[in-house]
C-alpha cells in the first residue's frame, strides 16, 4: 500500500471544508446527509468542526460489487430521508463516476429542498461522468482504488487514519 494522503493532510482539509460550510450555512441549520458506509469517518470529523447548528441523516447506496469494480448501477438500500424545506448537503467520502450523486440529487430534488449542495472529500476527475457539480471538494485523486479513512476494500482498511492506494499484493 502506498500512502496518498496523510492523516494531517486530511485533517487540514476537513477543517477547511468545515469552515466553508460554517460560513455558507450561518443561520440556516443545514441537514448533512452522509452516504454510508464510507462517509462515516469523514462525516464524524466534519460535524465536529462545523460551528453552526446542523442535523445529520444517512442514506445507503452502492455501485460496487464485492470487489473494487463498480457495477455502474446505483442500488439504494435505504432511502427515507425527508428534505422538504431544508438546506441539504450530501456528504460523500469519494466520487468516482458520480452515478451515486446523480441518483441522489435527482431523488432529493423531487422532495423540494430549499437548497442542495454536495461535499466530497475525494474526487477522481478521470472517472467522473455525471453532470453533477461538487460544491465543496477536498482532494482530486488519481483513478486508483483507495482505502482508509472510512474507505474499504472488501470491508477491510476502513480504520486507517490516512488514504492509501491499494496494489495487488494487498489482497
Amino acid at each position: 500500500m502506498k500512502i496518498l494522503l496523510t492523516a494531517e493532510q486530511i485533517a487540514e482539509m476537513v477543517g477547511y471544508l468545515g469552515a466553508r460550510l460554517s460560513d455558507d450555512y450561518r443561520g440556516k441549520n443545514p441537514l448533512l446527509i452522509g452516504c454510508l458506509k464510507g462517509c462515516v469517518v469523514f462525516l464524524a470529523d466534519l460535524v465536529r468542526v462545523i460551528t453552526v447548528p446542523h442535523a445529520i441523516d444517512f442514506v445507503r447506496t452502492s455501485t460496487y460489487g464485492k470487489r473494487q469494480v463498480t457495477s455502474g448501477v446505483v442500488r439504494a438500500e435505504l432511502f427515507d430521508v425527508d428534505v422538504r424545506g431544508r438546506h441539504v448537503v450530501i456528504v460523500e467520502d469519494i466520487v468516482d463516476t458520480g452515478l451515486t450523486l446523480g441518483y441522489l440529487t435527482e431523488a432529493l430534488t423531487k422532495q423540494e429542498p430549499l437548497s442542495l449542495k454536495i461535499c466530497a472529500l475525494l474526487v477522481k476527475p478521470g472517472a467522473y461522468r455525471a453532470p453533477v457539480a461538487i460544491d465543496y471538494k477536498g482532494f482530486d485523486i488519481p483513478d486508483d482504488f483507495v482505502v482508509g479513512y472510512g474507505l474499504d476494500w472488501g470491508e477491510r482498511y476502513r480504520y486507517l487514519p490516512y488514504v492509501a492506494v491499494v496494489d495487488e499484493q494487498d489482497d
